[in-house]
Formats: structure tokens, sequence, C-alpha cells
């Protein structure tokens, strides 16, 4: 496989991961206060990605791929709110620990990557194209 083409293999496992990114953010956010059905119980606890590299045996290239989503185990955040129906015994709710600011700032960076990875592509493919031409005109 050639550099463009690899090029393009690199690019789109950018594109999967950040859309995968953004799920997740967007999950989160949707999510932020969400509490626990039962008086005590547990609020939506925080979901994180991680990613990987892997070699692509196809196109030769090194890709990003989603290693994992796992949960974020930092402490729920407690608010003193007797009448929630989730209330324990003391009046305190448990919040979920998502923090809508780090949610949003998350959501541009994986919106940026994945703009600038379609961008890529973009080019590569223009790239295939001038190649294309530039071989027909030739002959």
């Amino acid at each position: 496989m050639d550099a463009l083409q690899s090029s393009i293999a690199a690019a789109s496992a950018g594109l999967e991961v950040q859309g995968r990114r953004l799920r997740v953010a967007a999950e989160n956010l949707a999510n932020a206060q969400s509490t626990g059905a039962t008086p005590g119980a547990d609020a939506y606890r925080r979901k994180t990605i991680a990613f990987a590299s892997a070699a692509d045996s196809d196109s030769g290239a090194m890709l990003v791929k989603v290693a994992s989503i796992g949960t974020d185990e930092r402490p729920f955040e407690l608010k003193y709110d007797p009448g929630n129906a989730a209330a324990d015994a003391k009046g305190y709710v448990k919040y979920p620990n998502v923090n809508p600011l780090v949610e949003l700032a998350d959501m541009r960076e994986a919106n940026r990557s994945y703009e600038s990875n379609l961008q890529v592509i973009k080019q590569a493919r223009d790239l295939i194209s001038m190649t294309i031409d530039l071989l027909r005109s030739n002959s």
C-alpha cells in the first residue's frame, strides 16, 4: 500500500476513535444530573476512554484504536437535598462525578481532531486525483 493510502487508513482510524470519544463525552453530559433511583443509591459514574496504537498489516501504518472504555472512580458529589427521592437517611444525594466544563472541553478537542483527520483524507484524495490526472496527460 502506498503512503497516501496509508495516510487515509490512519486518518480513518482517527475519525472512528474521535467519533467514539464524542459519544462518551455526550453520554457523560447527558447524565450529569442523573442520581440513583433509590435513597442512597449510586449516581451515574463518568465514563472514560483510552486509546492505543496498533500496527495495521494491510497498510503498514500505525493506527489508533480504542483500548478501553472505563469508569472514573473519583467520588460522587454529595449535595444536601432532603426532599429528593434519592436522598439518604441524612438528606444527602449522590450526584455524578461529571464536570460539564471538562466534558465540553473534551468534546471540543475531539471535534477538532475529527476535523483534522477529515482534512487529511480530503488532501490525500486530492493528491491521488492529481496523480491520476498527471498519468493520464502523459499517456
